[in-house]
Formats: structure tokens, sequence, C-alpha cells
């Protein structure tokens, strides 16, 4: 585990008023979630789980027919398609673009995959003025930070710390009423949707067989980013393509479920191409980015590439319980929770942060909510699989792995486990859970001191389930 990524773990855990704002906020969107697709409410979801991840393995098997359809049909609307290799090259179009259009400043709404290249700050250093529109996303501009969430991304701030935020960058009154709030900033974007030169979104989907960008949102920000200024460009992963437009049904059902506990999101906008004849609102020109940024390399191992199933509901944030202790700046890149253990060492290479496969009890939660059914947990297992084949990683946990070994053939034997958990039970006399740290030298290795930092074990029951399952 890095230095940075250890610190920022240890910070969060010693919040006690974060750790509640992060319990508070992903436990409403848990508990809405699990209202939405209950049996009596939504009796076919298992159904539609299923169907969604066939249709996204089915798409991104056949990723090089279904772009190539995409393309033809953004052109015959009259738009244009453009494909990067990295944010490098995101950021030449756009400034590219800038430059000769006169352009100055530009809005955005949430894009998760802008933020992944670092856009906003590419653009600035060039000149341009970008500016977030989404409320949680504009808040963490102003504060220079990155989201913490994938659908809240300012969850770990209270509404004085955005008041006090507000006051020192807006340099305004004080104001921590939260409808007040949103009424400044509203005041303050409003001007600048009128002023824009450019619209930069993301896309939850991209339809092959229409070309349309497909954005769903609750707050009204992305239709006015991509429908105010004369220019707007679409930025979207590769793996966001979905064959046919009959798709989007089985996808809306379960997005926003998952997202946020709406059956529906206030705002689904379908985008085809600029402005035409007798329209009155739209842009005149209208250009899709489809990025890679290492979603390639996925591509041969057909077991990882399940990653590229992923909606950006944030569901699995919500379910883990990693996740809702350290929390979303804790990780090293920009996704966040059981998604970011899985995404950041595939895109961005195991040796990025060697630990983050690691941190995941597999608990198995993330598994169970992910709407297109992306098995996490075996994709997690596959990476530390990885992570423990580099020459460096095999040196240093020489202990660790022995142990792992040792543990394994524990597993295979029956009547040795058996007799190991009688041990571990007679040394524990004590019933406030302490025991092991009385263990005179077990406290001296490494990975138990560690695990034992932050947490205790039980104390061993009575009986053990075989001795109770042989008297039952």
């Amino acid at each position: 585990m890095s230095t940075e990524f250890d610190r920022k773990i240890h910070e969060t855990l010693a919040d006690a008023k974060l750790q509640l704002a992060i319990y508070t906020a992903t436990g409403r969107l848990k508990a809405k979630r699990v209202e939405m697709v209950a049996a009596q409410v939504l009796p076919d979801y298992q159904e539609l789980r299923a169907h969604a991840h066939a249709i996204k393995k089915h798409a991104i098997e056949n990723l090089d027919h279904y772009l190539e359809e995409f393309e033809r049909n953004v052109e015959a609307h009259g738009g244009k398609v453009a494909y990067c290799k990295d944010g490098t090259e995101v950021a030449d179009f756009v400034l590219a673009l800038a430059r000769e259009r006169g352009a100055r400043l530009i809005v955005k709404s949430k894009s998760m995959t802008t933020e992944e290249v670092d856009l906003n700050e590419r653009l600035e250093h060039h000149g341009l003025e970008s500016v977030e529109t989404d409320l949680g996303e504009y808040i963490l501009q102003l504060a220079q930070e990155r989201p913490y969430h994938i659908v809240a991304p300012a969850l770990h701030m209270t509404r004085y710390d955005v008041a006090d935020l507000f006051a020192r960058r807006l340099h305004i009154p004080s104001e921590v009423v939260i409808e007040k709030q949103t009424a400044i900033a509203r005041s303050v974007l409003r001007q600048k949707f009128l002023a824009a030169d450019i619209g930069i979104s993301g896309a939850n989907f991209l339809v092959a067989d229409s070309g349309a960008v497909v954005i769903v949102e609750n707050e009204g920000n992305a239709r006015l980013t991509t429908s105010a200024p004369r220019i707007h460009i679409a930025i979207a992963g590769i793996e966001k393509v979905i064959p046919r437009a009959q798709d989007l049904a089985t996808f809306l059902k379960l997005l926003a479920r998952s997202a946020t506990g709406q059956a529906l999101s206030v705002y689904t906008s379908f985008l085809s191409g600029p402005r035409r004849g007798g329209e009155i609102d739209g842009p005149e020109e209208f250009y899709v980015v489809l990025l890679d940024n290492g979603r390639t390399r996925l591509l041969p191992d057909r077991g990882k590439r399940e990653s590229l199933y992923c909606i950006r509901c944030g569901a699995c944030l919500n379910a883990c319980p990693v996740y809702r202790k350290i929390g979303g700046h804790a990780f090293p890149w920009v996704y966040s929770g059981p998604i970011g253990a899985i995404l950041t060492p595939q895109f961005m290479g195991v040796a990025h942060e060697p630990a983050l496969p690691f941190a995941s009890s597999l608990c198995g939660a993330c598994g169970e909510v992910c709407p297109v059914k992306i098995d996490i947990p075996k994709i997690l297992l596959e990476l530390r699989s990885d992570v423990k084949k580099s020459e460096a990683r095999e040196k240093q946990h020489r202990l660790e792995t022995l142990a792992f070994r040792a543990f394994a053939w524990l597993m295979r034997h029956p009547r040795m486990y058996e007799l190991a958990g009688r041990a571990a039970a007679a040394m524990a006399p004590s019933e406030d859970g302490g025991w092991v740290r009385n263990v005179p030298g077990l406290m001296n290795i490494p990975p138990v001191r560690a695990w034992l930092s932050q947490r205790d074990l039980p104390p061993a029951p009575a009986k053990s389930f075989r001795e109770m399952w042989r008297r039952r």
C-alpha cells in the first residue's frame, strides 16, 4: 500500500463528521434502491439485470461493428465523430476546435469521462474558462476537489461547508439554507450558459442504430449545456455504445433505480446531430469524441472485460462496507469504490496502486447490487493474482504468500481445520474480544498488527458450528 493511500484512509477513519456524512448519504441511497427494486415494485428486476448483462456482453464483443454503425448514423444526421486514444488527444481536439471558432468559455455537464482525463485542468492551462454546471460538480470545482462519489460528487460536504466555500469564492455573505445556496449557484451558472461558446457533456449511452447520444440527469443543466451554446461536444468512453434504441428500455428501468432510487430520472435527453432547419434551439455544430484511454486493453481478457459493462450507477459504492468507511477521496483515481478498485488497475496498470484490489472484504455486496451483473469480486481476485505475479510484489510479501499457502492447505483438510479451530478457541479465555492481543508475539506480525489496528476479534463461541451440528 502506498503511503498516500494509507494516509488518506486513516484520515477518513479518524474524521467522525465525515464518517457520519458518508454513512448517512450512502445509507439513504441504498435504502431507496432496495425499495425501488423490491419484487412487489419491479417483479422482473432479476430478468432485467440478466437482459442488460447480455446486451452489454454482445455490444462489447462486437464493439468495432457497433462503433462504426454509430459513427455512420451520427454523420448521417450532420454530426461528426472523433476517436481519441487518451486525454491529451481529447484536449487537443477541444482546443483546436475552440481556436478555430474563437471560443473562450465552455460549460460542462457532469461527466466522469472528462474527469478521467483531467479535461478542465488541461483547458484552463491553455487559457479557456471551463465551468461545471452540475451543482455538486460546481461546488467541487470551486473547492478544487475531485468527485467523492459517482452520482453524489459532493457527498462529503455539509451545507455549512458549502456556505463557507461560496462566501470565500463568490464573495457573498454566508448562506446556510440549502434552497438559497441552490439559487445562488443557479444565478451564477445561468449567466455562464448564456455566454458560453461550447457545451461539453458526457453520455450515458450511445445508440448505434440511430446515432443518438443519451444523457440521463436530474437537474436540467445537461439540457442547457447541450442546447444553449452553438457547439456541443459529447465525450464518452467507447464502451457506452449499445446496439438498438429498444435496448434503452431495459437500461433506463435499471439505471435510476440503482443510482438514486428513482423509477426514472427527471430528464432523459436523446441528442442526434446539430439543430435542423425549423428548430428553434440546439447547437449549430455537434461532435462526439470517443475515448479509449486503456479500454481496449481489457478486450482480450474475456473475464475482466466485464468491467466495461458498467453504467456508472454507483450502487456498488453504496453497498460496499469498505467505501462506506474510507470514502471516495482515499481512492487514488477518479473512480472509487468497488468499480474503481477494478477499473483503476486495468486502465492505469496494477502498479498505479498495487493495494487497490485488496481494498475489499470480498463480501459480494457489490456484485449483488450491480444492475448489469458484473462479477466484481471475481475480477478483484484476478487482479490480486496479477499483482502477486509481479516479482517485486512477491519478494516484498513472501511471508504473506506463505501464510496464504498454509491457509489454502488447511481449508483442504477438514480434520486439521477443526483441530485449528479448537486450538484457537482454547486460546480465547476472555469475553472482551481482545484475546489476540494477549497471545505472545502475535501482534508483532505486520499483517496481524495492521488488521487489528482498526478492529478486534470477537470472543470465540462456546461451541463450534460443527459441534452444534453433530448434537442437533
